[in-house]
């Protein structure tokens, strides 16, 4: 709070980014940080405007903590409705694939600059090909989409990354991508990976909750809502239409076919 009222002092925002933030796992430091932090954003304070007078104002604080889906839930529980009602919650989805294009579009047409071995500036470019390449290896997951393009840089040798360059880069980051998917799997309660499971056994348009409820061993297709929800509303691997769908991409290439591998 005294951050906030300096900032008003100063006429600014401040913005408190707090990544990873599962990592915290000492339960009584957790609860004073949110306490902390929900205190401040929520804070109104007096301040005088000219002409106007006294009037109330919330602490210029803008407070984002980001990490694991898993961290919003588990946090809400413990903290009850405090939590819920303070920190509005996003689940980010996998980025579309024209968005990673966008994204990858200035290192094709302008190139990146970098130092070259004879001490000049080198833009270095990315064919479109290639481009292409690595937005289907990465299924839409960002952490994936980083490791294929770091691979890809350090596998170019020319002032051109081409197509077998990225594909050679992403056959070293094969394992890192396997286990990348894996720990999203295995944090999951083993009532979400049995569902996880039958749901990617299915063919795409049997994959309705009755359906993946028998496939999965369930005793009745009820059985199925609480994790079917979860995995929608929590995690956002999944989307509960007619018929479900997978929105995490990565997961449903690793369970349904050969991805990670490329030919």
């Amino acid at each position: 709070m005294e951050i906030g009222h300096a900032a008003i002092r100063q006429n600014q925002v401040v913005l408190i980014h707090v990544d990873e933030v599962q990592n915290i796992t000492d339960e009584k430091l957790l609860s004073q940080m949110l306490i902390a932090l929900g205190d401040a954003i929520t804070r109104e304070v007096e301040i005088t405007v000219p002409a106007v007078g006294t009037i109330t104002r919330s602490l210029p604080i803008a407070v984002y903590l980001t990490g694991l889906p898993e961290f919003d839930d588990r946090s809400g529980a413990r903290k009850g409705a405090t939590f819920a009602r303070r920190f509005a919650t996003t689940t980010l989805e996998p980025i579309n694939d024209n968005d990673l294009r966008s994204a990858l579009r200035p290192l094709v047409v302008d190139g990146w600059e970098t130092p070259s071995e004879g001490g000049s500036i080198l833009a270095v470019r990315l064919a479109p090909d290639a481009a292409e390449a690595i937005v289907d290896v990465c299924r839409g997951e960002p952490f994936l989409f980083q490791l294929a393009g770091q691979r890809a840089w350090y596998a170019g040798k020319g002032d051109v990354i081409n197509r077998d360059e990225v594909l050679n880069g992403w056959r070293q980051a094969e394992q890192e991508a396997i286990a990348h998917v894996e720990r999203i799997l295995e944090r999951l309660p083993p009532r979400e990976r049995e569902f996880i499971s039958a749901m990617a056994e299915l063919p795409p348009r049997e994959r309705s909750q009755g359906q993946i409820a028998a496939k999965a061993g369930f005793a009745k297709p009820t059985d199925a809502g609480t994790p079917s929800q979860r995995l929608d509303r929590v995690r956002g691997i999944i989307g509960r239409g007619k018929p479900y769908t997978f929105r995490h991409r990565a997961i449903e290439a690793f369970l349904t076919s050969n991805w990670p591998s490329v030919e």
